[in-house]
């Protein structure tokens, strides 16, 4: 409590009493019925990667806290440019005010796939395929602008009214109104800038904290390092958004017509489009399928650096003993043993077995734990699958210029590159366009005839 105390004067000043008294009053609060309130869970599989000891993963807690409020009662800084008003009508239990008006959206409508934390681990996440999207790197797929910023307004808006094509994402164009899709954007854009601020956080303990110096143990929870260091390039990221939306030329003249779409065709299967690599010679989507994407990497590069560690224990442990049996002969003159020069060369020698015990102990229960919070706070990942182009299904919206996106700017957190660029005119993206558009109507595709690809001609 007296931290977050601490770190909420630091950040708003004592001029922010009332607001600070309302935020310390949250710890106290439960639910109507008794339970306690929803929580925030931390990023387990990132602190854990990062090794973060016990006591700066609770002042991240509580940092993120101070900053970001809780699930019932959110809270933001000027800074981040989110809108408060629309944060509380998504945010707390499902329920209806006087007036009528829904609040609680997101656990009303997203938390079952998506989680409290904007993890993707709902109680049906791990049922769905594809699971759904984690929030917290603040890596988006379908946007319209480049492929490392973070998705506008309108891409995020895009996504709930249209939903996302042959996944469990539904479409709420029908189901809910304006006012309600936009304060679940701002909530998701508010859970992504809170994981994104947590992850940086969890960066600066590895750059910052020293255990050698009992002052630089913690985090630093300082105005200038919490703001000027962590959150103010997060929070410009996203208010930079539609500064790189991709506007590209019109279509050629020709756009639609047998002509493009045979351009297209040479494209796609060509050495300048590059889309046989992953889409398949067929474009089944059998090209690659043992890549993953970043949500997944991330947990298989956790457990491989654990893994790593437990394998490398028994050298270790052989050097350790090794060393200590030197040390004793030496100290005790035993055998041919060259006795130590000094009492000060002795205490050295006794010192660095002292450390590589204490790394020895650290890298066994550290990476026992790893392994434990990987698996406890993550799905297993798979693979991921190219798009069957053929089934004509597209996740990212099926407008010429959804497409046209995905294939300037590639599709963020995927193997999916972005093809523009001097090699690849705008005019031969558009050609490209029309033959994915195409691909499901021809022989073998989902709307074409009926004929098995057995007895089509392969590219």
């Amino acid at each position: 409590m007296t931290l977050t105390r601490n770190l909420t004067q630091q950040l708003f000043g004592l001029q922010s009493c009332i607001g600070l008294t309302v935020l310390v009053c949250l710890f106290a609060l439960t639910g109507c019925d008794g339970s306690p309130p929803a929580r925030f869970h931390l990023n387990m599989v990132a602190q854990s990667k990062e090794r973060v000891d016990e006591a700066n993963q609770q002042q991240v807690a509580d940092i993120l806290t101070a900053m970001f409020g809780t699930p019932d009662n959110p809270f933001v800084l000027p800074e981040t440019g989110l809108d408060i008003n629309k944060l509380r009508r998504a945010a707390g239990p499902v329920s209806s005010d006087k007036i009528g008006q829904r609040t609680g959206l997101y656990r009303e409508h997203c938390v079952h796939c998506h989680g409290i934390s904007g993890d993707g681990m709902g109680p049906t996440a791990a049922f769905l395929k594809p699971y759904p999207r984690d929030f917290r790197q603040g890596v988006f797929k379908f946007k319209s602008n480049a492929l490392n910023a973070m998705p506008t307004d309108e891409d995020l808006m895009r996504t709930l009214k249209h939903g996302l094509e042959n996944s469990a994402m539904p479409s709420f164009e029908v189901a809910l109104p304006p006012a309600d899709l936009e304060a679940l954007a701002e909530y998701v854009k508010y859970l992504s800038m809170r994981g994104q601020t947590e992850l940086a956080l969890i960066a600066q303990v590895f750059e910052t904290v020293d255990d050698d110096d009992k002052d630089k143990r913690l985090l630093s929870s300082s105005r200038e390092m919490l703001l000027d260091t962590v959150l103010l390039p997060i929070a410009e990221q996203w208010q930079n958004a539609n500064d790189s939306v991709v506007r590209p030329e019109e279509p050629p003249a020709d756009f639609g017509s047998l002509a493009s779409i045979e351009k297209g065709r040479q494209l796609f299967f060509g050495n300048k489009g590059g889309c046989v690599k992953c889409h398949g010679t067929t474009a089944l989507g059998d090209g690659q399928t043992t890549d993953f994407d970043a949500w997944s990497k991330l947990v298989i590069d956790a457990k491989a650096a654990a893994e790593g560690t437990i394998e490398k224990q028994p050298g270790a442990r052989e050097a350790l003993s090794k060393k200590i049996a030197e040390f004793e002969a030496r100290k005790n003159k035993v055998g041919k043993a060259e006795p130590f020069a000094s009492p000060e060369a002795e205490q050295e020698a006794k010192d660095s077995i002292a450390e590589d015990e204490k790394t020895y102990v650290e890298n066994e229960f550290f990476s026992h734990m790893q392994l434990r919070a990987i698996d406890e706070f993550s799905l297993p990942p798979r693979n991921i699958e190219p798009r069957n182009l053929r089934m004509g299904y597209y996740r990212g919206g099926r407008r010429p210029i959804d497409i046209y996106y995905r294939l300037a700017t590639g599709i963020y957190g995927t193997p999916m590159p972005g093809i523009a660029g001097p090699a690849v005119t705008t005019e031969e993206i558009w050609n490209i366009v029309d033959y994915v558009l195409a691909v499901p109507l021809e022989p073998g595709g989902q709307l074409g005839a009926d004929r098995t690809m057995a007895a089509r001609e392969r590219n």
